[in-house]
């Protein structure tokens, strides 16, 4: 599925995030539900990789930093192994590997990996989602270099050259090298059809076995979206860990947080790597008991001209000998339970994911087996939450009829203390008098605003959906391009035309007792929230806007079946002494 291009922020100042957008909607929301009763005393409604050439790669960049490891080297009671005599290559060379979904690229400088291509799926500028950042290189190793205690021995494995030994199949790969006093060994075997594939990594120094990381630094993932360094995070799962709705815990780290220094941790984990928004590279343990998982920041340019930004990596193993199952490519939620359960913790539905999930695989079931759209499978999920909140709108719209009838009398409340300043103590006296009429009469003037309370932790949740799931990457919708992303026309239509719709339900929605400033005011609410929606993902306006059209077919049909009281008769004028 292809993704339109997303144009970076040139202009140098901070752009609001999605998560800030929203929370700002849901405080201004509050503020007129909540804050305007009390003032009023009425009821408110990646590009193509370059491999550098043999001669660019033959002297090994600096070292980003010295890396304390946290195993220690093998004890003097390891037992030792012969020391092999030297092994290694006379020139760089690359080996390709194609298969169904991947297009990589090997090079035995090092035995790593310096392109990871993702054939199914595109990044924002177009072109096949490379998952690697061959720019980075300059400043560290490319993927799948060693991590030792021992940073000289480290940049002889991370810089030599590799013998190698291409398998039979075309899928894999074995790498070999000493200088007669380090020896490494690293096999890569891939699959034809599947994203899993097999590594294992083996170090003697001098004949010992030596426990070593296996490095995925320099950055992952799409570089071509926006605010990619927050959106790039180190992971590991802990299965022994109390999640929020499932048993297990899943820990992430992004580049910030581990600005000032390495951060070590381990354990028993079922997985650990790297993932972005939608894309994730997680090493899962084979025959490694204890899992070392390193996070570490590296300062690496995002293109060939670029400014050096804070980028998060990782590096995971601890054994003299490592053997992981990898898992490379898309965090779709079936292919995620398929590979292992555990992985679809890699999805992260947030604050309210008891309702984000089953949202999804709700609208996931109406594509897979109604209507093959996410947007119109987004429609009729909104429609069926609307009429799931019928009875709770027909009990407000009671209230709020009740509360018109009741007008004249509250009239009167209010006239008694007309013109009292805001801070005069007796503004207490007539909120208690207001309030006890209402006890009196039955009528809770917040009535009218709990199917607004009820949508937020919707709105939440759907938002958590678009932002997190990568079935809604690219997903089509009219002329909508991608659900997941702001509309990519000059002119969003969808928020333009969500505007008019909340205007309408606005006229038609009763607002009882309201004043004509107070009524200026509230129509300014629908310019407030297309302001605020209009660059959130095109799926969060579509839900919102059918949600308008179904309230203003529902607001239509209680209008002719409870009509508004006749407006009370017009205060009697009052004569001026003498006339």
């Amino acid at each position: 599925m292809a993704d339109n291009q997303l144009q970076p922020n040139k202009s140098g100042k901070k752009e609001l995030t999605m998560e800030q957008r929203l929370l700002l909607a849901f405080v201004l929301m509050g503020l007129v539900l909540f804050l305007t009763p009390y003032f009023y005393k009425t009821p408110p409604p990646a590009p193509k990789t370059t491999i550098p050439a043999s001669n660019q790669a033959a002297s090994p960049p600096a070292k980003a930093a010295a890396v304390p490891q946290p195993g220690a080297k093998a004890s003097e009671s390891t037992p030792s192994q012969p020391i092999p005599g030297q092994v290694e290559g006379t020139s760089e060379q690359q080996f390709e590997i194609d298969t169904d979904i991947y297009h990589i690229t090997l090079s035995n400088r090092g035995a790593t990996v310096p392109s990871w291509v993702l054939k199914k799926y595109r990044d924002h500028a177009g072109k096949p989602l490379e998952l690697m950042n061959p720019a980075g290189y300059s400043t560290v190793a490319p993927p799948f270099a060693l991590s030792l205690k021992d940073d000289k021995v480290s940049n002889v494995l991370n810089y030599g050259l590799y013998v190698a030994k291409p398998s039979a199949d075309g899928l894999g790969i074995e790498y070999e090298f000493s200088d007669g006093k380090n020896y490494a060994k690293k096999s890569f075997q891939f699959s034809k059809h599947g994203y899993l594939s097999q590594i294992s990594t083996e170090v003697t120094v001098n004949g010992v076995p030596t426990d070593h990381l296996i490095e995925w630094r320099g950055g992952f993932g799409d570089a071509t979206v926006m605010n990619r360094v927050g959106e790039q995070h180190a992971v590991y799962f802990d299965p022994h860990e109390s999640g929020i709705i499932s048993q297990g815990k899943l820990y992430n780290k992004d580049a910030k947080s581990v600005k000032d220094g390495p951060v070590t941790v381990t354990g028993d984990y079922s997985f650990a790597g790297l993932d972005d928004r939608f894309f994730a590279a997680v090493f899962l343990p084979k025959d490694n008991t204890h899992v070392t998982v390193e996070t570490i920041k590296d300062d690496v340019p995002p293109g060939p001209a670029g400014k050096p930004e804070m980028r998060v990596g990782v590096m995971v193993g601890g054994d003299s000998a490592n053997r992981f199952m990898l898992f490379v490519g898309p965090k779709d939620i079936d292919l995620l339970r398929r590979v292992d359960p555990k992985l679809q913790q890699l999805i992260d539905w947030g604050w309210f994911g008891v309702i984000a999930k089953p949202l999804f695989l709700a609208m996931h079931w109406l594509n897979d087996n109604f209507v093959h759209n996410y947007g119109w499978s987004i429609v009729l999920i909104t429609i069926a939450i609307n009429v799931i909140l019928l009875p709770l709108r027909v009990k407000s719209m009671k209230s709020q009829r009740k509360m018109q009838s009741l007008q004249p009398k509250l009239a009167a409340i209010n006239a008694k203390y007309k013109g009292l300043s805001m801070r005069d103590p007796k503004k207490a006296e007539q909120n208690q008098e207001v309030m006890d009429f209402y006890k009196k009469e039955g009528v809770n003037p917040m009535g009218g605003c709990l199917p607004m309370v009820v949508q937020l932790p919707l709105i939440y949740a759907l938002y958590k959906v678009f932002a997190v799931t990568i079935e809604m990457r690219g997903a089509h919708w009219l002329w909508i391009t991608d659900l997941s992303q702001p509309e990519q026309l000059p002119i969003h239509i969808l928020p333009l035309i969500m505007i008019v719709s909340q205007f309408v339900m606005q006229r038609m929605t009763p607002n009882p007792g309201m004043d004509p400033s107070q009524a200026k005011m509230m129509m300014f609410m629908p310019l407030m929230f297309g302001f605020m929606f209009y660059n959130f993902s095109a799926g969060l306006v579509l839900y919102w806007l059918t949600s308008n059209l179904v309230q203003i077919a529902q607001q239509w049909a209680v209008n002719r079946m409870m009509p508004a009281p006749p407006p009370p008769p017009p205060p009697a004028a009052v004569k001026k002494k003498g006339k």
